[in-house]
């Protein structure tokens, strides 16, 4: 047996602590998984880019649509847009280290977690708590529905009329399950769905937004993007965390959008299964991940892996949320000019439509309407699926009863779950305005920056050596810790006292 080398005699992979060892199998290749010959830029486009589409959805609804434009709206660019810049460049670095793990394992944030001490059982739980408390309100389903019933009554609802705005909101939950249930892969019709959402909505909004927005507005917008200054005068840290929380996606709690990279078949998530949709063939998923060995073949594909994370990464999430930033929010700078009203809470979903359709006519107040519906419904599209996903694999991964009860076959859980998670939402709706749902959403948001980039750093730190960080990765994952942490205390100390800890 002399000379071979013992590690490619390895079947098993330790990795943390209260869960089984990874699998071990090679790195598949790209052109294996995405089934074409060569990948060239159109192939990336067609068959690569995906799981940053899904994040963007969401992120456009929230920081994007609401927070973002009330809050330049409120106080200007300077220093709103620095917030932003900052917030997104953290997020993405942040989202490369989550997909990072789901490349090199297979396994989702939500299961990883479970190998981080002192184990599953305080880990699954505490993330489950931290992601549903920030995301199961359904702010975004009831801005939506205060669009939605704008479009049909053809103007904005009066405060007797909230619950018909609730009621339609809730309609869009249940298009969000026949979405998932006609489709064959419920990750890849959420793509196409956002496809056709994300740039729609983009191209409407540039379209729009060049022929009513004079060029010094559009100039103060990228300038306050790329401006380093201190928040503007009279605004709230709370505020501000709210901005930088939403900003791109959702500052400590991104990983929830992350396990798309497993079902889109990223590196090892190939060798991991993923979620069909009713339509689609019966598909199991392994409850532990696979992993790989260091040899030069296994290192070779997972630099062409890691690329195609950060092409997706980079040139679809980060531009896509930075210039569905910039659109909206120079738009409402104008809009706030020329009307002389600013947004409240209460009006921000329908605000852009009103002054608009107030200058412009009745067809401009449709179309933004229709904009604004659209970009909220891809928002709450992906929420209402990561909750019901990243709590299905959850339990599928920890409960040998569950998957024997479901005979290998997420679907059985996933489907029926969603529509008990249906009426919980449908009834979390009724607690707020939409954008003060939203508020609180984007802050508990903050919260997970407190826990899971340290939990990463543990996971990452453990991978096989190709796929480790490099040490700026860790410095990256602390910045993420100072920045969105200083908002949660800030929230925190805010909404306990009734006070603001910190004014600028």
């Amino acid at each position: 047996m002399a000379g071979i080398d013992p590690r490619t005699q390895q079947s098993e992979f330790p990795l943390g602590v209260s869960r089984p060892p990874l699998e071990v199998a090679d790195l598949p290749q790209p052109e294996e998984v995405f089934k074409v010959s060569k990948l060239g830029p159109l192939q990336v486009i067609q068959f690569v880019i995906g799981p940053s589409l899904i994040a963007l959805g969401i992120s456009i609804g929230s920081g994007e649509w609401l927070l973002g434009p009330q809050a330049v709206g409120s106080f200007g660019f300077i220093g709103i847009g620095w917030v932003i810049t900052v917030s997104a460049v953290l997020q993405t670095l942040y989202n490369i280290e989550i997909a990072r793990y789901v490349l090199a394992t297979g396994e989702v944030p939500i299961v990883g977690f479970g190998r981080v001490p002192p184990g599953w059982k305080l880990w699954i739980p505490v993330s489950l708590v931290v992601f549903y408390f920030a995301f199961i309100f359904g702010g975004w389903a009831a801005g939506a529905g205060q669009g939605l019933f704008a479009l049909f009554a053809g103007r904005v609802h009066r405060p007797h009329e909230l619950e018909y705005v609730r009621l339609l909101g809730i309609g869009l939950l249940l298009v969000v399950f026949l979405i998932t249930a006609l489709a064959r892969k419920v990750s890849r019709a959420l793509e196409l769905a956002n496809w056709v959402i994300v740039g729609t909505l983009l191209l409407v909004l540039i379209v729009v937004t060049i022929a009513i927005v004079p060029g010094n507005v559009w100039w103060d917008g990228v300038e306050g993007l790329v401006t380093p200054a201190a928040p503007p005068e009279g605004i709230t840290a709370t505020q501000l965390g709210a901005l930088a929380g939403f900003t791109a996606l959702a500052s400590g709690l991104n990983w929830y959008a992350m396990s798309h990279y497993r079902d889109k078949g990223y590196g090892m998530g190939h060798r991991v299964g993923y979620i069909s949709g009713m339509r689609g063939e019966r598909t199991e998923i392994k409850p532990v991940g696979v992993t790989f060995l260091d040899t030069p073949e296994n290192t070779a594909l997972w630099k062409r892996w890691y690329r195609l994370l950060r092409v997706d990464m980079w040139g679809v999430f980060f531009a896509g949320a930075m210039i569905g930033m910039l659109l909206p929010t120079i738009l409402m700078s104008h809009l706030v000019a020329t009307s002389g009203v600013a947004p409240t809470a209460a009006n921000v979903p329908t605000y852009t439509a009103e002054q608009l359709g107030t200058q412009y006519g009745s067809g401009m107040f449709y179309l933004m309407l229709l904009v604004g519906v659209l970009i909220l419904f891809s928002t709450q599209l992906g929420i209402f699926e990561a909750l019901v996903r990243n709590f299905t694999d959850a339990v599928h991964a920890t409960s040998p009863k569950l998957r024997a009860r479901i005979e290998g076959d997420p679907r059985r859980f996933y489907y029926p779950f969603m529509l008990l998670l249906l009426v919980v939402i449908a009834l979390a709706i009724h607690l707020a305005l939409p954008v003060q749902l939203v508020q609180i959403s984007a802050n508990m948001s903050n919260l997970g920056a407190l826990m899971f980039p340290f939990a990463l750093m543990y996971l990452n730190s453990r991978l096989p050596k190709a796929a480790r960080p490099r040490a700026w990765h860790y410095v990256i994952l602390v910045l993420n810790v100072l920045f969105f942490g200083f908002f949660f205390v800030n929230f925190v100390y805010e909404f306990l006292t009734g006070t603001a800890l910190v004014r600028f």
